[in-house]
C-alpha cells in the first residue's frame, strides 16, 4: 500500500513538470533576442503590481525558445516568427498545444556604420549582398571599400524572416559573419565602417544608421499600413491555454494601457 502510494506520487509530479503549468508565483519566458526587450519591460512591470509573482526572462533566440516550450523547461515562449507545423506536432506529441498570441509588430532595417554614406537600398540590392554577388560598397555609389556582411544565425527568428522576405528562401553565402543577437549586430556594426546587418527597428540606435528600404523608411506607420517591405508580427507561445499567473501575464501584455504601452516604449510597434 504504501510502495503504491509513493508510486502515484511520482506519477502526479511528472504530471506537473510535463505539464508545461508554472508554479504558482514563478513563470519562466525564453526566446527570441527581438521580444527579449519587450518581455523584460513588461515582466518588470508586472512584478511590481505583483510581488508575489516571479519572473524569469532570458534570450537565446525563437528556436531556442520553441525548443524550451516544446520540452517544458519555459512557460512563455518569445518568437520573432510563427511556430512551424512540425514544432506545433512535436509540442503536442509531448502533452502540449501551443497558444499563440501576437504581442507586437516589428520591421526588419538594415543597418550601416554612421559614416557609411549611403542612405537608401532596395530588396534586390540587398539579396545580392547578402548571396555574396556583390561585395563592394562602389556598386551602390558609396565608397570603394569591402562590405563586411553580418547575418543572424539560423536558430534566430529575425534570420528565417529576412530569409523569406529578402533572400526569398536562399540561404545567405557562408562568407557572413554570424551573431547571435540583435544587440550584438548593432555592437559590431557600429565598430565597422564597412559593415552592414539587420535587426529589430527596436535595436536602432544613434551608434548605427537605419538605411530606408525601396525609398521608404522603418517605422510605426509603413508596419501598419503593410508599406516597409521587411515587417513581421512579433509572438508570445504558451504550452497550453493559459490560466492563473501566466494568463494574468499575457492579459496584462496585450492591456492597451499596460503592456501595449511598454511595447511602444521598448521602440516596437503596438497591436492598436
Amino acid at each position: 500500500m504504501k510502495r503504491s502510494k509513493l508510486v502515484m506520487g511520482a506519477v502526479l509530479l511528472a504530471a506537473i513538470f510535463t505539464s508545461g503549468i508554472a508554479f504558482a508565483g514563478n513563470i519562466s519566458i525564453n526566446g527570441s533576442t527581438t521580444v527579449l526587450p519587450i518581455a523584460q519591460k513588461v515582466a518588470e512591470a508586472f512584478m511590481k503590481e505583483h510581488p508575489d509573482v516571479k519572473i524569469s526572462v532570458s534570450g537565446g533566440g525563437s528556436g531556442n525558445g520553441i525548443k524550451a516550450l516544446i520540452d517544458g523547461s519555459t512557460d512563455i515562449a518569445d518568437a520573432s516568427r510563427a511556430m512551424k507545423d512540425k514544432e506545433v506536432e512535436m509540442a503536442k506529441g509531448k502533452g502540449a498545444n501551443p497558444v499563440e498570441f501576437i504581442v507586437a509588430y516589428d520591421c526588419i532595417v538594415p543597418v550601416v556604420h554612421p559614416d557609411n554614406p549611403i542612405k537608401n537600398i532596395t530588396v534586390d540590392q540587398l539579396k545580392a549582398i547578402y548571396k555574396g554577388e556583390v561585395k563592394n560598397w562602389k556598386e551602390f555609389g558609396g565608397l570603394d571599400k569591402p562590405i563586411v556582411v553580418i547575418s543572424r544565425d539560423t536558430s534566430s527568428g529575425t534570420y528565417e524572416v529576412w530569409e523569406e522576405k529578402v533572400m526569398k528562401k536562399e540561404r545567405v553565402y557562408p562568407g557572413a559573419l554570424l551573431t547571435a543577437s540583435n544587440g550584438a549586430i548593432v555592437q559590431t556594426v557600429s565598430k565597422n565602417i564597412n559593415a552592414i546587418g539587420y535587426i529589430g527597428v527596436g535595436y536602432a540606435d544613434s551608434s548605427v544608421k537605419a538605411l530606408t528600404v525601396n525609398s521608404i523608411k522603418g517605422s510605426k506607420e509603413t508596419t501598419l499600413n503593410k508599406t516597409f517591405p521587411i515587417s513581421r508580427p512579433l509572438y508570445m507561445y504558451t504550452r497550453i491555454q493559459p490560466a492563473g499567473d501566466i494568463k494574468a501575464f499575457m492579459d496584462y501584455v496585450l492591456n492597451k494601457k499596460k503592456g501595449q504601452n511598454l511595447v511602444e516604449e521598448s521602440g516596437f510597434i503596438p497591436l492598436t
